[in-house]
C-alpha cells in the first residue's frame, strides 16, 4: 500500500506545489495549512508520511513533531524550511525527524526521501553499521562529524579546527561522500546512532 502523505505547511504555494508534485508521482496527500489544523483534523497516521514546515504560526513545526512523536513514535517525518540552520536540523532531528531538508528544494530531493521512508520506514542505519561506517573516516573528518552534528556551523569549526573555512567544507563533503549520505540530517542521525 502506498503511503499517505501529509503536508503541513503554512505557505499556500508550498502546499500546492508539493501536492502536485506528489500527486503526478503517484502519492496520495492531504494538505494541512498547520500543525494546529493537522492536531485538529486528527488524520489517521497509519501508512503516512509526513511532510512538516518548520516554521509556522501557532504550533510549530518542532512542537508539531514532538506531538506527532508522542502519538506515533515510528511515522516517518521530513521537515522542511526555509530557514534551516545546523543547530536546528539537529534539534528537529534529536525530536525525531527522519529527514531534514532545506527550502527551496529539488523535487528529486524530496520524491527521494518518500520513497526511500516508504521502502525502509527509517533512514537510520543500525548502531553497528553506524560506527562501521564512522570507523572508516580519518581522525580530521570524525572530529569535523562530531562537530557538525552537535549543531556548529562551518565557520566556528574551523575556528576552533584552526584550519580554514574551505578545509572544514572539503573535510565535509568527503566525510559524506565516504559515508554514503546525502545531507546533514542523515549525518547527524548516523552519528546520533553510536
Amino acid at each position: 500500500m502506498s503511503p499517505v502523505i501529509h503536508i503541513i505547511d503554512d505557505d499556500d504555494q508550498v502546499r500546492e506545489s508539493l501536492e502536485l508534485l506528489l500527486e503526478t508521482s503517484g502519492y496520495s496527500v492531504q494538505t494541512f495549512a498547520s500543525g494546529d489544523i493537522h492536531i485538529a483534523e486528527n488524520p489517521s497516521l497509519d501508512e503516512a508520511i509526513l511532510i512538516l514546515d518548520v516554521r509556522m504560526p501557532g504550533r510549530d513545526g518542532l512542537e508539531t513533531l514532538a506531538y506527532v512523536r508522542a502519538r506515533a513514535p515510528s511515522v516517518p517525518v521530513i521537515m522542511i524550511s526555509g530557514h534551516g540552520d545546523i543547530p536546528l536540523a539537529v534539534k528537529a532531528m534529536q525530536i525525531g525527524a527522519n529527514d531534514f531538508v532545506e527550502k527551496p528544494f529539488v523535487a528529486s530531493r524530496i520524491i527521494d526521501a518518500i520513497n526511500h521512508l516508504g521502502q525502509s520506514g527509517d533512514l537510520t542505519p543500525s548502531p553497528h553499521d553506524a560506527r562501521d561506517a564512522l570507523a572508516a573516516l580519518t581522525p580530521r573528518e570524525s572530529e569535523v562529524a562530531q562537530l557538525l552534528s552537535d549543531g556548529k556551523p562551518n565557520k566556528i569549526i574551523a575556528h576552533e579546527l584552526g584550519v580554514s573555512v574551505r578545509t572544514v567544507e572539503t573535510h565535509r563533503a568527503r566525510l559524506m561522500s565516504k559515508l554514503g549520505i546525502r545531507s546533514l540530517a542523515d549525518l547527524v542521525k548516523l552519528v546520533m546512532q553510536v
